[in-house]
């Protein structure tokens, strides 16, 4: 069966997603506005209070994902321990090297002192800016990751399948592929056909909330869309019906 993950920013999304039998979540803060930073502390200990395992993004900062800055790598450490600590059962981290190779010191740093038996780890869509993603999953692989987050490289996972099927051909079951990156309902059937192991969307919708001139503006802030979630599940479970191909459990 093709896992499912959902990106969530609070408990309401975790118990959303919990509801309709997603199998994880990626906890993440900002997600519309820089594709997803660190969430605080107190917001990991409620979420893995909500009952499903949760998978926290550790990212400093919007932007690239090259840290040259000592600094940072020492921040998202400090973040890696703390996620651990408060209960997190994954996770999601990456970092580049200037040239867009994966940043095996970089990653070293980031996830010194965590202990990796405990927990899975998922390379982020930083593997989406790698010009050789073949060679980065072998390096990916040999470093212990569980799984990546990609979209094959493209705008869209819907774009991207011919390489998102090529990824999975070179897995070979060695490293989780995880379809995620501006996937619609319709695109599920598509992607399971390329045997991605997991499926991550966010299905979020914006909820009207008017900060006025010192909170943000009118733009709102953004939850799970429980309708849309739903949706999604039941598209992928109609979907792992239809197709047959063997793949390793996510």
């Amino acid at each position: 069966m093709t896992a499912l993950e959902f990106a969530v920013q609070d408990v309401a999304g975790a118990l959303g997603a919990r509801r309709i039998g997603a199998d994880r979540v990626e906890l993440c803060a900002a997600l519309g506005s820089t594709g997803g930073l660190t969430p605080s502390i107190g917001t990991i200990e409620a979420v893995v209070g909500a009952g499903i395992p949760v998978h926290v993004l550790i990212r400093c900062r919007a932007g690239g994902f090259v840290y040259a800055d000592a600094d940072e790598l020492a921040v998202m450490n400090a973040d890696a321990r703390a996620a651990v600590s408060a209960g997190a059962s994954g996770l999601v981290v990456g970092a580049l090297t200037p040239d867009h190779r994966v940043d095996v010191e970089g990653l070293r740093r980031v996830l010194d002192g965590v202990d990796g038996a405990d927990i899975e780890l998922t390379f982020h869509r930083g593997i989406d800016q790698v010009r050789d993603r073949e060679s980065a999953l072998d390096t990916l692989i040999a470093g212990g990751v569980t799984r990546v987050l990609t979209s094959g490289g493209a705008a869209t996972c819907a774009e991207g399948l011919d390489e998102l099927a090529a990824m999975v051909e070179h897995a070979a079951g060695r490293i989780q592929i995880m379809a995620g990156g501006g996937i619609a309902v319709d695109d599920i059937p598509a992607l399971c056909r390329t045997g991605v192991n997991a499926i991550h969307l966010s299905a979020r919708r914006v909820i009207a909330d008017d900060g006025g001139p010192g909170g943000g503006g009118k733009s709102g802030h953004e939850q799970l869309d429980d309708e849309l979630a739903a949706a999604a599940a039941a598209q992928l479970l109609a979907a792992d019906r239809q197709t047959t191909p063997e793949r390793p459990s996510a």
